[in-house]
């Protein structure tokens, strides 16, 4: 079931710090590049051996970078961009999106890789143990972000930062070719007519949400606002969505209703936009049922075609984009589109540099097991 909406009854959530790596490399510039002007950043996988997969490609740093230390350096970031101190940094609840995998855990004892990434992050980052870990699929993320939201709309926590990271490793990669969701092409095409499926990608985020009072109070400059957010479940199919995107549209609907906005409010949409046929057809099906008219209306890109799915640190990889595409007031490019394909009718951004006066933007991710997750950002 969705959230209730709370409407504008809580505190303000605003987003103060920002810190990202991806694919494209490490620090904003780089991913902000990548996405206006649609490059891809597939490559030839040289981490592990590839070669007897159906795809050999995905999105990956050079090397083998160690995802706790990278973790630590973009909550690094974050919050030096929000400008807290060392006291501060160590307070705030720290909500952690990562990757677990049982099978790459062994050796190790009970603890998950996620564990063990976690437990190394007060040394590395100077953050306090994480509070919560998530491993929910590719929406592990976005319900962290949801959940900070929410004890700070609700007076609990003042300031809480939100970190996700995953690194394309050979156990998942296998085992998402062996499913045969892979893109054999070696192009992510969402929405478009010919599209063959994800690839994996690199990602690390963390931001900083507080009250908009505690922002204030340390005169701390905002990133953007979290207007809303709203979470819904299909109880459909354990891989598979809704045909009708009912889930997706209800959690849009209660993000909506939660920042007191309409559909037509919206500027600009970041689809979850994996690129596979089921998934895109029923996301642009759950555009339609939220949004009415306006569906055909607000542009709508998957940045996915160009840094790759990041699994549980999708969400956050993809709302820092929303966040900086607001900020420089143009737009991702929905990239590797062939042709129009009559179940996915949406205002694609097909072209690079257009320039956008959003004051709203959406950002949307769904997972395995029906759970789909809205979260809606306010230029400050």
């Amino acid at each position: 079931m969705p959230e209730q909406a709370a409407g504008r009854s809580g505190p303000d959530v605003v987003i103060t710090g920002l810190g990202v790596t991806s694919a494209f490399g490490r620090g904003e510039g780089p991913l902000l590049d990548g996405v206006l002007s649609g490059r891809p950043a597939f490559a030839p996988v040289e981490r592990f051996d590839a070669s007897k997969c159906r795809s050999q490609v995905a999105a990956s740093l050079p090397g083998d970078p160690d995802l706790a230390k990278e973790l630590a350096a973009v909550i690094g970031d974050a919050c030096a961009a929000a400008g807290l101190t060392e006291q501060d940094r160590a307070a705030a609840p720290v909500l952690l999106a990562l990757h677990s995998d049982p099978a790459a855990a062994r050796g190790i004892g009970p603890e998950s890789v996620a564990g063990s990434t976690a437990s190394l992050l007060p040394a590395l980052a100077g953050v306090g143990e994480p509070d919560r870990v998530y491993t929910t699929a590719c929406v592990a993320a976005s319900t962290a972000v949801a959940d900070a939201a929410a004890l700070i709309s609700a007076g609990r926590a003042a300031t809480v930062i939100v970190a996700a990271g995953y690194f394309v490793d050979a156990d998942g990669f296998w085992l998402f070719d062996a499913g045969r969701t892979l893109a054999k092409d070696g192009r992510v095409r969402p929405f478009s007519a010919g599209r063959q499926g994800l690839l994996l990608g690199d990602g690390a985020a963390a931001v900083v949400l507080e009250s908009g009072a505690a922002a204030r109070r340390r005169d701390a400059a905002l990133v953007a606002r979290l207007a809303g957010w709203g979470r819904a479940g299909d109880a459909y199919h354990v891989c598979q969505p809704r045909p009708e995107g009912t889930g997706l549209a209800r959690a849009i609907t209660a993000a909506l209703r939660r920042a007191e906005v309409s559909p037509a409010d919206i500027g600009y949409v970041n689809a979850n936009g994996t690129g596979t046929s089921f998934a895109d057809a029923s996301e642009t099906a759950a555009l339609h049922h939220a949004f009415g008219a306006h569906a055909q209306q607000v542009p709508v890109s998957s940045t996915k075609s160009v840094h790759g799915h990041a699994l549980e640190a999708s969400a956050l990889l993809e709302l820092a984009v929303t966040v900086l595409a607001l900020r420089a007031r143009t737009l991702p490019v929905n990239s590797g589109f062939l042709a129009p394909d009559p179940d996915c009718r949406l205002n694609l951004v097909l072209d690079g540099g257009r320039h956008t006066a959003a004051r709203y933007a959406l950002s949307l991710n769904a997972a395995f097991g029906g759970a789909n997750t809205a979260l809606l950002l306010e230029s400050p």
